[in-house]
């Protein structure tokens, strides 16, 4: 399907050339710069980039696709991938291969100002929306010695996927922590399923995620080792994250979300919804839209859909909006 889909790609850059419509890459319509009307076409394909299998941006991906496609009438045909999150998927949404992605809003601040993973390469994206906020998850045995950050010397951690939102943001809590990730701990890359095998089997001693609570693959873990895992508290690195960047915030984990004794607080990040610079602000429109119409139904997907809030939507600097973004939240 996806070399049809190059194909295809091809000859739609091909017809815009002789038809004057501008196309960007994967056939996806540019901005012309024209009044928005938020109209699109039928036969409009959307790619959107999410996450792993078990992590909330799968879950809520997933829920949008489908909710895109009931929101414009079968207009639009939305599609979500597994990825590896973040940093991947605005390497990705850059290069044409989707054009929507989730991402932290560390990594996208990153993304636009060239530095951290982009250093001296500012990534032409805008962001739709703010999305719900991130906590970051760091679980260990509850018979365990670790009892901070600092206990994480020379134990097995996953710091999550290559190129993932987790990872980058892992390795600067474990900075803050007083940590080098490169020496002071063996990383293991791990998206977050094969990061559960690895606590339940013994061959990790801790695995950090940031995702949405809850989270469905550490809902899994916690439910069928009742008792066995526990989170660490992660706010003691919270005024060093900030000298990085002021989107991070304090939060708590409510107990109730994993069946914990007692609530856990924790370093939070918001999420955002980005396409590329220079997207049809038509279709950037009707994205936006779907988002915030169909709400209840990503709520049913996933209870974290509940943090995207209209009143925050356009809270995404340094990333600007979208100008489609900005039209659908104004109407």
């Amino acid at each position: 399907m996806r070399r049809v889909a190059i194909v295809v790609a091809v000859v739609s850059v091909s017809a815009g050339f002789v038809t004057g419509c501008a196309e960007g890459q994967g056939g996806t319509p540019t901005d012309s710069g024209a009044p928005v009307t938020c109209e699109v076409k039928y036969g409009t394909e959307v790619g959107i980039a999410t996450g792993n299998a078990t992590g909330v941006y799968a879950a809520l991906g997933n829920a949008f696709a489908d909710q895109i496609s009931l929101a414009t009438d079968g207009k639009v045909t939305a599609t979500a991938s597994e990825t590896l999150a973040s940093v991947q998927n605005i390497q990705q949404l850059v290069a044409g291969k989707y054009q929507v992605a989730f991402a932290l809003a560390d990594v996208a601040a990153d993304a636009v100002l060239g530095i951290g993973t982009f250093d001296g390469d500012k990534q032409p994206v805008q962001a739709l929306s703010r999305l719900y906020p991130s906590y970051t998850e760091v679980i260990v045995r509850a018979d365990s010695d670790i009892t901070s950050l600092a206990d994480l010397r020379g134990k097995r951690v996953s710091t999550g996927s290559p190129k993932s939102g987790t990872e980058a943001l892992a390795r600067r809590v474990l900075r803050a922590g007083g940590l080098n990730p490169d020496s002071d701990i063996a990383v293991n890359r791990l998206e977050l399923s094969k990061a559960v095998a690895g606590m339940k089997d013994g061959s990790l001693d801790a695995l950090f995620f940031s995702g949405g609570l809850p989270t469905p693959g550490l809902t899994e873990l916690f439910s069928s080792g009742r008792g066995k895992y526990r989170l660490l508290d992660t706010s003691e690195q919270l005024s060093g994250m900030r000298i990085l960047s002021p989107v991070y915030e304090l939060g708590t984990i409510p107990a109730a979300t994993y069946g914990l004794p007692e609530d856990v607080p924790s370093i939070v990040v918001p999420n955002v919804l980005l396409v590329r610079d220079n997207l049809d602000a038509d279709l950037a429109c009707v994205l936006t839209k779907a988002l915030f119409d169909r709400k209840p139904q990503l709520e049913q997907a996933n209870a974290a859909a509940q943090g995207i809030v209209r009143d925050h939507a356009r809270d995404t600097g340094p990333v600007p909006l979208h100008r489609g973004a900005q039209h659908a939240l104004a109407n």
